[in-house]
């Protein structure tokens, strides 16, 4: 426990501590570009996060290689995931970067996200057979092409469910990081009972995860100093799937005494902790191909969208979201552990997430509205920085000229009367 603790406080720390330079290195190159309409913030906020995201990545992960039990599983595992995660995300980092800085094309983007899946597959982090149950046709296990295909299919998928969600100030970190934290809860819950590398290495890469997204998130928070952009966003996708990539492909016949949903639950946790991202994602791709435009169109219909507009406020657009994300991550695994019985399972879900569209609910939002009203508190300042104090003497030039008795006795004591505001010709 302690070494995770630690390589997610060194990710944390580097990220943290990384992301003014890059600010200041992204206002330089001029990768702050202008407001476009679909955006929520109000003035040019400078992009490239990720950059300090991928070097708090760098040095968890590194930190994680030379601890005694950790380093130890990490070099036992199969293939290098240390050398996996930072060459591929190099790679992904370095296609956000081109496209936060000059743009791109969709299909170069996604060419760089199967390049970066692919080296994760190279590498060994791959699913090896997919966890069914015994009903359904049991465990199927996957040669290597189509382990290959699947793999890269689902961390393209997990990266652009992210990189979609990734629309207000602290979104797509918050989410990420409460999926990291569902992710590791639930290997190490499993690492109690079942002894492996593949459990080690998912605890290591969740935790570094969760690190690097709590050090960007002060940083991110709204009022947002700073954007991942694509950069951050598809880097964090690309390793939460590489720690649902390692989790999965776990023994059937071995947790099945141990969680109640049996061989379901390596299927269950990684649907879980990307449940939101993906229903923006699929919600959106099918939005924009029934009005005929690419999948790729931006838009402004996202989830986040939809809550500011029937008036929520920035802040609790996102805090709505982080509620969902944890009510789906920690349900499933919760009820995985405790023994909720599975029957139960559909009608909890269907409860909670009736709570929630209540507090997404207009009505409910016009009484939280006039409650902050009363109580005289506002949703702090809009996004980006605050507009330049106008100096005294600029004010006393800008105000409209005086008249009244100054101006009349100076006339009576036959003395000349300069104008303040003299008019122009």
């Amino acid at each position: 426990m302690r070494e995770y603790l630690f390589m997610a406080l060194i990710a944390a720390a580097v990220t943290y501590l990384l992301v003014p330079l890059v600010r200041r290195f992204a206002i330089r190159i001029g990768a702050a570009p202008e407001i476009r309409e679909r955006d929520v913030h109000t003035t040019p906020t400078p992009r490239l996060g990720g950059l300090a995201m991928y070097g708090g990545l760098v040095a968890g992960l590194l930190v994680a290689g030379e601890l005694t039990n950790t380093g130890a599983a990490l070099a036992d595992s199969e293939g290098d995931p240390v050398l996996a995660l930072i060459v591929a995300g190099g790679v992904i980092t370095v296609t956000g970067f081109l496209d936060d800085w000059w743009g791109m094309d969709p299909f170069i983007k996604l060419a760089g996200q199967i390049a970066a899946a692919g080296l994760l597959v190279s590498f060994g982090l791959r699913l090896t057979y997919i966890p069914l149950p015994k009903d359904w046709g049991g465990s199927t296990s996957l040669d290597y092409t189509l382990s290959t295909i699947i793999t890269i299919l689902v961390v393209v998928v997990a990266i652009n469910a992210v990189n979609f969600v990734d629309g207000l100030d602290g979104l797509a970190a918050g989410i990420v990081c409460i999926a990291a934290m569902a992710t590791w809860a639930y290997s190490i819950f499993l690492k109690q009972s079942i002894t492996g590398d593949r459990i080690t290495t998912t605890a290591a890469i969740a935790a570094v995860l969760i690190g690097t997204c709590l050090g960007f998130l002060p940083h991110n928070f709204h009022p947002a100093k700073i954007f991942m952009g694509d950069t951050g966003a598809m880097l964090i996708g690309l390793v939460l799937a590489s720690s649902i990539v390692t989790v999965t492909p776990v023994d059937p016949s071995v947790i099945e005494g141990i969680n109640k949903f049996g061989v379901l639950t390596p299927l269950l946790v990684p649907a879980a902790v990307l449940v939101l991202p993906l229903i923006d994602l699929i919600t959106a791709v099918v939005r924009r191909t029934s009005y005929g435009m690419s999948p790729f169109a931006p838009d402004r219909g996202h989830l986040h969208h939809r809550l500011m507009d029937i008036g929520h406020s920035h802040r609790q657009s996102v805090l709505i979201m982080y509620a969902w994300a944890f009510l789906f991550a920690f349900g499933i695994v919760a009820m995985s552990t405790i023994g909720v019985p599975v029957l139960l399972f559909p009608p909890m879900i269907l409860l909670a997430l009736g709570v929630l569209v209540m507090m997404a609910a207009p009505r409910w939002r016009r009484r939280v509205r006039a409650a902050r009203d009363q109580a005289g508190d506002d949703d702090g300042p809009p996004t980006g920085p605050m507009p330049p104090i106008v100096p005294e003497t600029e004010v006393r030039r800008r105000m409209p000229p005086e008249s009244g008795p100054t101006q009349e006795r100076a006339s009576a004591e036959h003395k000349p009367v300069i104008p303040a505001f003299p008019s122009r010709p």
